[in-house]
């Protein structure tokens, strides 16, 4: 089993066990608060009971739907099942509100109408109601510091629960004393205090709900805070090589956010260059959403910055075809453009001709500034040739190096191997020269010494120079 496989089981038998815990400590303050609630007639109590009740069906539906939601994703829900806890936080705001209206209705039936049953506050009473508080408070901590460790809104509900019964049950103590206090002092509006205590209670209920019912109608429609948004947008503009964020959604499941993210990228990258820059923009995410399950799609964009040049390789490369050694020229405010355009060896010259008309047509549309295109169609190596390696050719040799070591700007030349592939002969080579000379110039020097060579020997089919720099010389 793999580190994330345990972690991850450790992080689900930890969510489970304070779960748990929640629905026995519930179970034990909800029986104790009904006991003591009918034997004294206190509707404060009694309201509390029912809160408590609302809590272990709460504390219920949390433990089954922490259990529920660390499962991994499948095949049905492919997002996990972090959305049973906010479902589950979404009931039990349901349970409180229809607490708070039973409240409500007995304690203004005791208020506003006579006859209401004489209230006996005794100590195991007011006994009850302090192990409420102190199991409320211990239970609220746990829970809280479990919500927060694995950001668990499920928890955090019941943890919120838990920590509301405290003042809660804090106000029906109170209330308990001033209706003793009316038994010893004979006055009787006093032994009111209970039903005013039941409506605190009742309020304080729908406090709760109210801010409870606001997180999970969000969590479940998909709200997330503008600022978690606008933090990622930034987090990804601050990549090297975005050029902006056409858009960005995010949404949370459970404890775990996901987010699809859209990018512009300057359209003349290659295809492994956006690969790695779309895993810069998912660390970028990472470090602003932890975990979070990110998608990034990028879409081709020209800047301001392209050329000529760049603007005819990407007409090219939106065609999937390579064009190299591209050529502007300026006459006189015509621009003229030739390139070698690489083919696949195995079409015949009509349909290589078709697609460098197709493509000229597609560039001249795209660059408007173009008056004229000649295309060069080059055939481009799909089989792979057999050929040998053969014993140096002491006179070719003699003949390579007197050509090039006459050119200005050749060093030396080393390393020289022909082949023979089929019936023709391949010349390769190391050429030294200057490390300050223009990679321009480097080219025209390998040119011309290709074509003086080729002249001179032209039994040689090919001639590959591999340039390098005076610091360098690897002989």
């Amino acid at each position: 089993m793999g580190s994330g496989s345990l972690e991850h089981t450790g992080t689900a038998h930890e969510k489970r066990a304070v779960a748990l815990g929640s629905v026995a400590a519930a179970v034990v303050i909800t029986a104790l608060k009904i006991l003591v609630g009918l034997s004294t007639a206190s509707l404060g109590i009694l309201s509390e009971a029912a809160h408590s009740g609302l809590d272990l069906i709460a504390a219920l539906v949390t433990f089954f739907s922490v259990r529920v939601s660390d499962r991994p994703a499948d095949a049905n829900h492919q997002y996990g099942h972090g959305k049973v806890e906010n479902f589950s936080a979404f009931i039990e705001t349901g349970l409180l509100i229809l607490a708070t209206f039973w409240i409500l209705y007995e304690a203004i039936q005791r208020l506003a109408f006579p006859g209401a049953p004489t209230i006996e506050p005794t100590a195991v009473a007011f006994a009850v109601m302090f192990l409420s508080i102190a199991v409320d408070a211990w239970r609220s901590r746990a829970l809280r510091r479990i919500a927060e460790k694995y950001d668990s809104q499920a928890l955090e509900a019941d943890a919120l629960h838990f920590r509301t019964d405290v003042w809660s049950s804090s106000v029906v103590i109170v209330g308990l004393g001033l209706v003793k206090l009316a038994h010893v002092t004979g006055r009787v509006w006093l032994a009111k205090a209970d039903a005013v205590a039941a409506l605190f209670v009742a309020g304080v209920i729908l406090y709760v709900s109210s801010r409870l019912a606001r997180q999970t109608i969000d969590a479940l429609l998909d709200a997330v805070h503008p600022g978690v948004r606008a933090q990622v947008t930034q987090a990804v503009l601050q990549v090297e090589g975005v050029l902006g964020v056409e858009r960005a959604r995010i949404r949370r499941a459970g404890n775990r956010y996901f987010a699809d993210i859209v990018i512009a990228l300057a359209r003349n990258l290659t295809f492994q260059r956006s690969e790695q820059l779309s895993e810069a923009v998912t660390a970028a995410v990472n470090r602003v959403l932890p975990d979070c399950d990110v998608v990034v799609h990028s879409v081709a964009r020209a800047t301001r910055a392209e050329s000529i040049f760049d603007r005819v390789r990407a007409v090219a490369a939106s065609n999937n075809l390579t064009v190299h050694d591209v050529s502007v020229q300026d006459l006189h405010g015509r621009i003229h453009v030739e390139q070698h355009l690489e083919l696949n060896e195995q079409l015949s010259l009509k349909d290589a001709h078709d697609h460098a008309s197709r493509l000229e047509a597609e560039i001249r549309e795209a660059v408007p500034e173009i008056t004229t295109i000649l295309t060069h169609i080059e055939s481009e190596p799909a089989t792979i040739e057999t050929g040998e390696e053969i014993a140096a050719l002491s006179d070719l040799e003699r003949r390579f190096r007197n050509i090039a070591l006459a050119m200005p700007g050749i060093v030396d030349v080393h390393d020289l191997s022909f082949r023979r592939v089929g019936d023709k002969l391949y010349l390769s080579c190391h050429v030294t020269m200057p490390d300050d000379l223009p990679l321009s110039r480097v080219h025209d020097l390998q040119t011309q010494l290709e074509g003086r060579f080729k002249q001179a020997a032209p039994r040689v089919f090919r001639v590959l120079i591999h340039p390098e720099p005076s610091t360098d010389n690897r002989r």
